[in-house]
């Protein structure tokens, strides 16, 4: 007894621990090596990061004010923009940038629909009549090759056309392996633009060893092309999203590879446009969250971080603990009788932990969330997390000062027999835990599955589950009537879902995934909670025989 009530203040204290450590990381000022004090050469720039603007929508038009006031922006940080396409508004941006004595590299978009190309380029070569005196080169094409929107000859056609139109230097632009796949593309262009993402790669590149990847991957698309000039089209790192084998975004990694490569390219004269102006909201309907956060701006338009000086990844850490005091008071404001000082301060502590999660519970969610829908579930989950974590606690707490029993979470088969009959061998919080335990279950074992099926843009949602696995983790440890907590077949189905495809996220991601790893240990120990009661009472079954 003395021992599993040390195990669980030893928990809890660890969960409490735990949390103001986070903040206090995500708070601590990171010292990186400066940007170069004058302008940088180039960022990519498209006008949809506002609420409701996306380029997939074609009634999305953006007007001639935000532009400038984008440009007025971007002006005081680089000396040129690169653009995509010039529909949607995007025809004017090339005079707003004289105003504000950018350059531009004009883009052309260049799709599947041959009508759509046949428009663009319509646009593209009126624009690049009235404004050549500001535009530095047209890219003719994005991508074109790495979605195969068109093949390769057909990418030529358009290239020469742009190429009889104008006497501005012409290029394409796409992922450095489809120039060396595709050297015949060569022929239609002035100079070569590749794409060097580390992130993306199909083996990721971790942040520490992603500026010299950048390096390596330049002085092999110029050793393939020594007579042309490389230009690197698009680079950077994104702030926040799912980890890639090593390859974790975050603010800070943001700001390091921005920074160090600004620094060595200039050093080594390097042409080069970062990725990107503003967070793209939007890309996160493609890309998962990692889509929206490339960008120097977020979507409101304010700097990320400054090109030098020290840089923390959480500027507004400190609510972090607020959120942590605020949960550990609610916690023991609510856990009303029959409770001693022990037994308070474990509800103190896990109001704490559950706090300090469930703060970065939201912010994730708030970067996930691509509609109301989907934050409406995040929120939904949060609160359910939120509930399960003070039933837990409160459960534990009366267990330590040996008032009660710690209880059993109730089978959902049991809470639909209630339901109808009012009928139950649980009382409410028994109830309400065995209700939170199949919802959170369920919640878990479709994350897994998807997880395990489709990952490249699902997140990791550790913080939130985190609390309520090791809460019932917990109970279980201290049940004395481990017969109680044997769940229903359906549940007990569910959790082996959740452990056989953990083990299929393990090995996919690779232990060098953090966020990977860590939601595996938070999946196991709450199938573990839910199996581990049956397991055990088959066994004593057996041994009764």
């Amino acid at each position: 007894m003395h021992m599993k009530r040390f195990a669980v203040f030893a928990v809890v204290f660890a969960g409490a621990i735990a949390g103001v450590l986070h903040w206090a990381a995500a708070g601590r000022q990171i010292d990186i090596v400066d940007a170069p004090s004058d302008r940088l050469p180039c960022v990519s720039y498209s006008p949809f990061h506002r609420p409701g603007q996306s380029p997939l929508s074609k009634t999305s038009v953006i007007g001639r004010s935000q532009i400038d006031a984008d440009l007025a922006q971007i002006a005081r940080s680089f000396r040129c923009v690169r653009t995509y396409s010039v529909a949607r508004g995007l025809a004017e941006l090339p005079v707003i940038a004289r105003k504000h004595g950018l350059r531009v590299l004009l883009g052309l978009w260049i799709g599947p629909d041959a009508e759509d190309n046949e428009l663009a380029l319509t646009q593209g070569i009126a624009v690049l009549k009235r404004d050549a005196d500001v535009i530095n080169a047209v890219i003719v094409g994005n991508e074109v090759l790495l979605r195969r929107d068109q093949p390769a000859a057909e990418l030529v056609n358009y290239l020469r056309r742009v190429r009889a139109a104008t006497s501005l230097p012409i290029t394409y632009a796409d992922v450095w392996e489809f120039w060396l796949r595709y050297p015949e593309v060569l022929q239609a262009t002035s100079f070569v633009t590749v794409h060097i993402l580390p992130y993306w790669e199909d083996d990721p590149i971790a942040a520490d060893r992603a500026v010299d990847h950048v390096l390596n991957v330049y002085a092999r698309v110029r050793d393939a092309f020594p007579d042309r000039r490389i230009l690197i089209g698009e680079t950077g790192w994104p702030s926040a999203g799912r980890q890639r084998e090593g390859a974790l975004p975050s603010l800070v990694n943001q700001a390091t590879f921005v920074r160090t490569f600004a620094r060595i390219a200039q050093e080594r004269a390097l042409d080069y446009n970062l990725v990107e102006a503003y967070d793209q909201p939007w890309k996160r309907q493609l890309e998962g969250t990692v889509g929206g956060h490339w960008g120097f701006f977020d979507a409101q338009g304010v700097e990320k971080f400054a090109r030098t000086g020290p840089v923390a990844e959480n500027t507004l850490w400190q609510r972090g603990w607020i959120a942590a005091a605020c949960m550990a008071i609610l916690f023991v404001a609510l856990a009303t009788t029959a409770i001693g000082v022990p037994g308070l301060l474990l509800m103190m502590l896990s109001g704490a932990a559950c706090g300090s999660a469930l703060w970065q519970g939201g912010l994730d969610v708030s970067h996930w969330a691509r509609n109301s829908l989907e934050a409406g579930i995040g929120g939904a989950y949060i609160l359910a997390a939120g509930l399960a974590s003070f039933f837990a606690a409160r459960g534990l707490a009366a267990w330590c000062d040996g008032f009660a029993p710690v209880g059993a979470p109730a089978p959902v088969a049991t809470l639909a027999r209630w339901f109808m009959t009012n009928e139950s061998a649980f009382d409410a919080r028994e109830r309400a835990l065995g209700l939170l335990r199949f919802l959170l279950l369920f919640g878990m074992a479709v994350l897994c599955l998807l997880l395990f099926a489709d990952p490249r843009y699902r997140e990791f949602p550790v913080a939130i589950f985190i609390i309520p696995s090791c809460g019932y983790g917990l109970l279980l440890l201290v049940s004395e009537r481990p017969g109680e907590l044997t769940p229903q077949p359906e549940e007990r189905a569910i959790a082996w879902v959740v452990a056989v495809s953990t083990a299929g996220i393990a090995l996919r991601e690779g232990w060098h995934n953090g966020q990977a790893m860590q939601w595996c240990c938070v999946c196991l120990v709450f199938a573990a909670a839910v199996i581990a009661p049956w397991l055990r009472s088959a066994a004593r079954s057996d041994a009764g025989r």
